[in-house]
């Protein structure tokens, strides 16, 4: 299993009372605001339990849906790498994952530092490098490839994420019958649907659009999720004072009730089913209009966010490691750090958008490695302090005595390495004068291109994977 961090230290933004108010806040917008759903089947299955459609077209869901939900939903989730080992457990004990993108718009070159169009062939690369890097724990396939037909693009993506990257694959499709060709594809991986559904090395990625509607797409999503018994994340997007009111409370129990609503939804589709917590309220800056990825407030709510989602004991998917910047400069560096900071302070579980730049128009792999530099440094801020007769060593101290020193004791041999020595950052006697870091980000990513060997899938695999790819590179969609 892949190693997480495990947090001793943690940031309450919501304590009980706030949890209470915000909770009956969402079942109230539930109750008697209603909301916008779309989907056939998913209607009839909320008619079917309670539910009520207006003359208006909302959707008026009782809070007993969403206390049954709530009960039937895991509190646990174990992920599994591509061969099916463990590799993400996910519970109240809190530890966190981190996730990069295997695709994106665009990309910020490694080499030229020039901004330009995703491409197929970097989704390789960008997967290589995160199989190596051993604080990215799984890789989001989104199906962004500019030299890929938008009406494949999602299968084609998922097709070179799961031949380069043996770790967990967050995915998200286009369409429905993207998401119904993924799963079939990640089931001939598996050896079969229910290996897939007994060790699942996917989840599926899918959003309501705020505020308060589920259209068509996305209520299928969550429905074809749930009756595979696929994990998936319903993350509602919610931008103060654009997508959500210009307040912290309003915008998270917004929010929260989106996502209460993704939840009702599939464990009515099938009870225990497996369903991830997501929630990105964020600001709509009114200067640029833009959803920022870089504004303290949108962490500050990420993380207040993950408390709701403790407190229903619902694993969550947060966001951080990004920025707003274009390319990898000064303001890159502090959001990511910030965004970070505050993600491993929280009590998130899964973390999307490491190495995302430009309010998530592009990825870039060097802030992938250097961001991985940071969380590794950050695992020792969070471990918090110990204290006990052999953390307080006072047997070492009288050793030593008054004036001495530290340095040859054998206490210092056998524990110095506890601490923490960057491989990118400097601590020379004497620093250069210009900055070593970009340098070492980019030989670091040359090496592991040259070094690094993703494990091959095997023959047999791979030929039934070829089989789709000509499936998809021939298709054409029956015409409406």
């Amino acid at each position: 299993m892949s190693t997480s961090t495990k947090r001793n230290l943690s940031l309450i933004i919501l304590d009980q009372e706030k949890f209470e108010q915000i909770h009956e806040a969402s079942l109230h917008l539930m109750e008697n605001v209603g909301m916008k759903i779309g989907g056939t089947r998913a209607l009839k299955l909320l008619h079917d339990n309670g539910a009520v459609t207006t003359g208006d077209g909302l959707t008026i869901i009782p809070r007993g849906l969403v206390e049954r939900a709530l009960k039937s939903v895991p509190k646990e989730l174990v992920l599994y790498t591509r061969d099916g080992e463990p590799s993400m457990k996910i519970n109240n004990d809190n530890p966190v994952y981190f996730g990069t993108h295997a695709d994106q718009l665009e990309l910020v070159d490694p080499l030229s530092g020039i901004v330009r169009k995703f491409l197929r062939k970097d989704t390789a690369m960008m997967c290589k490098l995160a199989d190596y890097l051993p604080n990215i724990h799984f890789i989001l396939s989104v199906g962004m490839s500019s030299d890929v037909r938008p009406v494949v693009q999602s299968q084609i993506t998922f097709l070179e994420t799961v031949k380069h990257f043996s770790k967990t694959i967050n995915f998200s499709t286009n369409d429905i019958e993207g998401l119904k060709d993924i799963i079939e594809i990640a089931a001939i991986v598996a050896g079969g649907l229910k290996n897939l559904q007994e060790k699942p090395f996917i989840f599926n990625y899918c959003e309501p659009i705020s505020p308060l509607a589920h259209p068509n797409e996305s209520t299928e999503k969550l429905y074809i999720s749930a009756e595979n018994r696929i994990p998936v994340v319903y993350m509602p997007y919610c931008m103060m004072g654009g997508t959500s009111p210009m307040s912290f409370a309003g915008t998270l129990a917004q929010c929260n009730a989106d996502m209460l609503t993704g939840l009702v939804i599939t464990q009515l589709v099938s009870e225990g089913a497996p369903f991830i917590y997501g929630s990105m309220p964020s600001v709509f800056d009114m200067r640029t209009t833009i959803g920022s990825y870089g504004a303290p407030e949108f962490h500050l709510l990420v993380a207040a966010s993950s408390d709701l989602a403790a407190y229903y004991g619902i694993p969550f998917f947060g966001t951080a490691g990004c920025t707003d910047a274009k390319v990898l400069d000064e303001q890159a560096v502090v959001e990511t750090t910030m965004e970070l900071f505050s993600t491993m302070l929280s009590k998130a579980n899964i973390v999307h958008d490491v190495g995302v730049m430009d309010h998530c128009n592009s990825v870039s792999p060097e802030l992938v490695v250097l961001a991985d530099e940071i969380i590794e440094g950050l695992k020792h801020y969070t471990q918090g302090v110990q204290v006990n007769t052999e953390e307080l060593a006072l047997d070492v101290i009288k050793e030593v005595g008054p004036g001495g020193h530290f340095l040859t004791n054998i206490h210092t041999l056998n524990n110095f390495k506890k601490v923490w020595y960057p491989s990118l950052f400097s601590r020379d006697m004497q620093n250069s004068n210009e900055s070593q870091v970009k340098g070492k980000v980019r030989e670091k990513i040359r090496s592991i291109m040259e070094s690094h060997l993703v494990p091959q899938l095997d023959a047999t695999i791979l030929m039934e994977l070829e089989k789709w790819n000509v499936k998809l590179e021939t298709y054409q969609p029956t015409a409406q």
